[in-house]
């Protein structure tokens, strides 16, 4: 990959670029969006990957060289997670680390890693034709893509399957000289210097939720609860069939900050009233909190019933797969602000994809 002298006018580019750099074999620059502390990662199409391009991410990236893939894929190469247990949901979702045992020799070169990812997407590669553990970290992205987490696990997987090649990718965090991770003005001195397109998350999910949506409201109803009267919003993902709920109560306009308590289902807290979950009684309370403010939503995230370990924070919906279904819930609501209702507050970076705006976190009193 050639160097060449910056230009003056970088500017992030369009997806349909995007699109067309991975298509076309070439490696992008990816942040979540434009602000000046986000980081970044090169990302290309796995299918596309090479020897030169594995030296170059970590030549010049100098993180931990990852392939997104899809959960079928690890399935299929029977590709077991990194951690059962404790794993932050927050975080990427890594597997077993690989190596291809008859096309490498160390596994950690840049022949025998692009070895190891080529053969990672040959429909000829058995499960047992890989070592474990190896110098390949694989990434399961979540289905559904960056419209359910936001994170560059799916957006490589986005890419590749929006390009036409298979849904993978190589990524690799970028770090500056010092050692700590490169930021956007030192990305784009990056995208200049290698002639990268530089994109990022946040137009990723714009750009996929101008032609598609994973949520589907199926019916609206009135519904009164010992609290006070609510409207009862029933909404299904399309991807999963997944059922959701929201709790409404009275009317707002845009420019209203709206109330809103984002809830991750649990049977034995939520109905039985467990005293050994730390979420007990938490819904009820939001529930009364939005019922006096006379305006707002308690949404319902539904896990097939799961039951929370009574270690979980509050009942909060953690799992970031729940993060993007939430968002386009409250946008198809007709929420664009919102006062989140939390004991942990958290910043969300790429909220502003779905269109919402959290003006501020209130404390569950």
């Amino acid at each position: 990959m050639t160097a060449k002298q910056p230009s003056t006018d970088t500017m992030f580019a369009t997806i349909d670029e995007a699109i067309e750099e991975l298509r076309q074999g070439r490696m992008l620059i990816v942040v979540d969006d434009e602000d000046r502390e986000n980081e970044g990662d090169f990302l290309m199409a796995a299918d596309k990957v090479t020897p030169e391009a594995i030296n170059f991410m970590v030549k010049y990236g100098r993180g931990l060289v990852c392939v997104p893939i899809t959960a079928d894929k690890a399935r299929s190469l029977e590709l077991d997670h990194m951690v059962l247990q404790g794993a932050d949901p927050e975080e990427a979702a890594f597997t077993i680390s690989i190596d291809h045992k008859a096309r490498t020799t160390t596994g950690i070169s840049a022949p025998d890693r692009s070895a190891t990812i080529q053969e990672m997407l040959s429909q000829q590669t058995q499960a047992d034709d890989f070592r474990r553990p190896g110098h390949i970290f694989p990434l399961i992205g979540v289905e559904g893509g960056v419209l359910r987490r936001p994170g560059h696990t799916e957006a490589s997987i986005d890419l590749a399957r929006l390009a036409g090649l298979q849904p993978a990718g190589v990524i690799c965090e970028i770090m500056s000289d010092d050692g700590e991770m490169a930021r956007v003005p030192e990305l784009m001195e990056m995208a200049q210097r290698f002639d990268l397109r530089m994109i990022t998350i946040e137009d990723l999910v714009k750009y996929r939720l101008e032609n598609e949506s994973l949520i589907q409201i199926l019916s609206q109803q009135p519904f009164t609860s010992e609290v006070g009267e609510f409207t009862l919003t029933t909404v299904e993902e399309v991807t999963t069939g997944d059922r959701h709920y929201a709790l409404t109560k009275g009317e707002w306009s845009r420019e209203d900050a709206v109330l809103v308590r984002a809830h991750s289902s649990d049977v034995l807290a939520d109905t039985f009233q467990s005293k050994d979950s730390t979420q007990s009684g938490v819904l009820q309370k939001a529930m009364r909190m939005i019922e006096k403010e006379g305006q707002g939503v308690v949404l319902y995230m539904n896990h097939h019933m799961k039951v929370h370990n009574p270690q979980d924070h509050d009942g909060r919906a953690r799992d970031d797969k729940d993060y993007g279904v939430g968002a386009q819930i409250l946008f198809e609501l007709g929420i664009r602000k919102l006062r989140l209702l939390t004991n942990h507050p958290t910043t969300r970076v790429g909220l502003e994809s779905f269109g919402l705006t959290m003006v501020e976190t209130v404390p569950l009193s």
